[in-house]
């Protein structure tokens, strides 16, 4: 998906088993964010800058994280780090898939497919308003809201 796109919907249960859809936030600006694995070091410190961040965020839209991870898995990293946004589980990739998340990587000479660490700003009216394909987990957060206060101005 590029900017401009409508944003491809999902139906995803969150850490509590409960199903999230993106039209729920539909009239809200959206930070669909994906990462590779709960509770490692670089996800830890994207889900804590969300989470630390969350006061301005919230102002702005809502912040949804995505992995493979299942419904426990999150539960127990959402707990963990007091996470205050849902994480959701996609554990048949279907949405990683969908916003190309999913890709071919390679670590050590060996490739293999896994989840690239992305983030998509949707706009209220479910478009893609920007693309964030290259992630620095400990910044990433003030960086979409700096973006998306010029988006709203």
């Amino acid at each position: 998906m590029n900017v401009g796109d409508k944003a491809a919907g999902f139906e995803l249960p969150d850490q509590t088993g409960k199903v999230q859809k993106l039209s729920d936030y539909r009239g809200r600006w959206v930070v669909v964010y994906f990462y590779p694995k709960d509770d490692t070091p670089g996800c830890t410190k994207e889900a804590c800058g969300f989470r630390d961040g969350m006061d301005d965020l919230n102002e702005a839209g809502v912040v949804v994280g995505i992995s493979r991870d299942s419904v426990e898995s999150h539960e127990r990293f959402h707990t963990k780090y007091a996470l205050n946004f849902p994480l959701l589980s996609d554990s048949e990739g279907k949405v990683l898939e969908a916003y190309g998340a999913w890709q071919q990587k390679s670590m050590f000479g060996k490739s293999y497919m896994g989840i690239k660490r992305m983030t998509y700003l949707v706009d209220p009216e479910g478009k893609v308003a920007k693309v964030y394909e290259k992630v620095k987990p400990a910044e990433h957060a003030k960086e979409i809201l700096e973006d998306i206060r010029k988006l709203k101005s």
